[in-house]
């Protein structure tokens, strides 16, 4: 069965597992908030796509005390969860707005120095991938940048086995790590990383490179 992200309970212990499913979940956060430093001018507005829970937010928000942010998520569940975490670590949310829904519920007129995509992509169906990242190019000013990270499509079988190997070693139970490949059948939508470079240059984006990879997790970053 499908994850269900608007149930309370999955969000709930959605922290704690994420780092027992993403080998390098901490290490991959590391590296974007260093590109995005780098990149980003003093005063940057920040679109999150899957802001989830909240903990990208609330790392950069503490970080960058003049940078704003505009948090997308499908799940009300998720951004409650969200905003709930950010009461608690800053009180002050006026640098954050938060939209329920998808890429299609963004602001016309909105334009982001940059935008996040962070295990997102692969849960979106194969003919609406290019419309979502077509949508996030759309709000990006000129030469803006959107750091994408999501799990590409296995070359050889070997590859997950490989992966659930990984995932028990950081934290998986067997039964757990069994589940996680039942779910890549039941609710990720795969593509090679040479056909994510592909759609990503297709949509618009002018450099597309590879700035990590950890087995078949790959991070793009992509520059309009």
């Amino acid at each position: 069965m499908a994850k269900d992200f608007q149930s309370q309970t999955v969000v709930d212990g959605y922290d704690q597992h994420i780092r027992k499913l993403i080998p390098g979940y901490e290490l991959v956060h590391l590296q974007i908030q260093a590109i995005l430093k780098t990149h980003l001018p003093k005063h940057a507005h920040v679109l999150i796509v899957g802001c989830g829970t909240g903990y990208e937010l609330s790392y950069l928000l503490a970080q960058h005390p003049t940078w704003s942010f505009t948090a997308v998520d499908p799940s009300l569940t998720m951004i409650e969860k969200a905003q709930q975490l950010l009461n608690t670590t800053h009180g002050d949310l006026t640098r954050v707005r938060f939209v329920h829904g998808d890429t299609t519920a963004l602001p016309e007129n909105a334009q982001f120095d940059a935008a996040l995509a962070i295990l997102v992509a692969h849960f979106i169906p194969l003919p609406e991938k290019t419309f979502f990242f077509a949508d996030i190019l759309r709000c990006l000013k000129t030469q803006a940048i959107l750091l994408s990270y999501d799990l590409m499509h296995s070359s050889h079988e070997t590859e997950l086995v490989v992966l659930q190997n990984l995932c028990q070693r950081i934290g998986l139970t067997v039964v757990q790590s069994e589940k996680m490949l039942e779910r890549l059948q039941q609710d990720f939508y795969l593509v090679s990383a040479s056909q994510m470079r592909e759609l990503l240059t297709k949509v618009g984006f002018n450099e597309v490179r590879i700035y990590s990879q950890l087995l078949n997790y790959y991070g793009f970053f992509s520059q309009k």
